[in-house]
């Protein structure tokens, strides 16, 4: 069975992006994203809510054909293009290659995806996330948090959430002081 894994990057203080949707303080560096490339290649999907795919896919389709890109990025572009994406929104008109629309979170259907083979799917998006979690539907958290204090922003855990039971079972300290903390739900 496939899991849902949701892979987001926070601030120290909670926050998934910073104000007016500033996310220039994640620290990617190439050590960061060459594993995000590991991880991102053993997935069978990308679930992403309307504003997270098309930050994505404004710039990754064609991000190898930049003569400014590195080596990193260029192999990540490969992973964007081939990787079958679901676009959970109300508003899109309609998506890019490779995707297909998806408008509300319909917890069957998730589950239903989750039956098929193939490897974990990477949800992506504070608001998406928030839909599943509601609907228990996150079987692991990666949260890359970064060494940096917002202080504004939108938070990535709401208020007002029921708690959730999680158990860690990794660690990781990269380079630039990005931790990696990655929690499972019990099941």
């Amino acid at each position: 069975m496939r899991r849902v894994v949701a892979q987001m990057a926070v601030s120290l203080d909670g926050y998934f992006e910073g104000p007016d949707g500033d996310i220039s303080w994640h620290l990617v560096d190439e050590e960061l994203h060459d594993h995000f490339n590991r991880q991102l290649a053993t997935m069978s999907a990308f679930l992403f809510g309307r504003v997270t795919y098309e930050l994505m896919e404004q710039y990754w389709p064609a991000a190898d054909q930049d003569p400014d890109s590195s080596p990193t990025e260029a192999e990540f572009a490969g992973i964007w293009r081939g990787m079958p994406k679901v676009v959970y929104s109300s508003s899109l008109a309609a998506p890019g290659p490779n995707a297909t629309l998806v408008r509300e979170v319909v917890p069957d259907e998730v589950r239903a995806l989750q039956a098929q083979p193939g490897g974990d799917m990477v949800l992506g998006g504070a608001r998406l996330g928030a839909a599943f979690r509601r609907h228990d539907l996150i079987d692991e958290y990666r949260l890359y948090v970064n060494p940096v204090l917002l202080g504004a922003g939108r938070l990535l855990f709401g208020p007002g959430e029921k708690p959730t039971d999680l158990r860690l079972v990794e660690t990781r300290t990269f380079g630039n002081g990005v931790v990696l903390l990655r929690h499972e739900r019990p099941r």
